[in-house]
């Protein structure tokens, strides 16, 4: 191992098949560390290990069910294996449920969101802290995807809002607690990123006055770029918590 690849980076996304994920993982790749890339479907973990490697970067496809302990026990096994270490956690999969009131929301679909968007969260941080208190150099970084639904609900999402408000919890909590092991913890807070899974928004949704309104989007570039930011900031900075949203989607005045 080369004096150089010991003092690049490593980092894990997960949900980095698409969207929000793909386009952090990208980013990060393109500016020196080397990417885990998890999700559940190994297809498009591996077009990505391609396109990076096309382009002279290094990825890994890691494919994971982030809900599973021991699927995500294995696949930190594998970064102690091949890296020896985790700089970077992204925990960026997450999941919705159907759009309808709280009687008529599923008991299965309600532990669905609750397994991914909080489980799923917890046990990666879990194995990253783990490793990241015990390496040498210590310490690391930690950013949590939360939501603009950390802050303000849409209709009709009780699991989405009560798991992004579980995150801002856990995000202080390891924040406080990774003080004395050199880890830092923050959310990022996304509005209306244009991805496939916000594309229903230019469409229309519903509002909090029962109105079925188009909202903007913004360029899921923009999430990428500050997540980057987030993440090499030195570990003695921090950001907390950072907001980044289509300036003119309803959110401030939401309700």
């Amino acid at each position: 191992m080369t004096d150089d690849t010991q003092q690049r980076k490593v980092a894990l996304v997960t949900g980095a098949g698409s969207g929000i994920g793909r386009a952090c993982a990208i980013k990060l790749y393109r500016n020196g560390y080397r990417v885990v890339l998890v999700g559940r479907r190994a297809a498009p973990l591996e077009a990505l290990v391609d396109d990076a490697r096309r382009e002279g970067y290094e990825a890994l496809a890691a494919p994971c069910d982030v809900t599973d302990a021991a699927s995500v026990d294995a696949l930190f096994d594998t970064i102690r294996e091949r890296y020896g270490r985790l700089d970077l956690l992204f925990n960026n999969a997450g999941r919705n449920a159907p759009a309808v009131d709280i009687d008529e929301l599923s008991v299965d679909d309600w532990r669905s969101v609750v397994d991914t968007n909080l489980t799923g969260v917890f046990l990666c941080t879990r194995a990253a802290f783990g490793l990241m208190k015990t390496q040498s150099p210590r310490g690391g970084r930690i950013i949590n995807n939360g939501s603009i639904s950390a802050h303000a609900p849409r209709p009709f999402s009780i699991a989405y809002t009560a798991t992004k408000h579980a995150i801002t919890g856990l995000t202080k909590t390891v924040s406080l607690d990774g003080r004395r092991y050199d880890i830092a913890c923050g959310q990022i807070d996304i509005g209306n990123a244009a991805t496939d899974m916000a594309a229903r928004m230019a469409k229309g949704v519903p509002q909090a006055n029962g109105e079925i309104a188009a909202e903007p989007l913004m360029d899921v570039e923009h999430v990428a770029d500050a997540v980057l930011h987030m993440a090499q900031l030195p570990l003695e900075t921090n950001v907390q918590f950072m907001t980044i949203m289509a300036t003119k989607m309803p959110f401030v005045g939401r309700g």
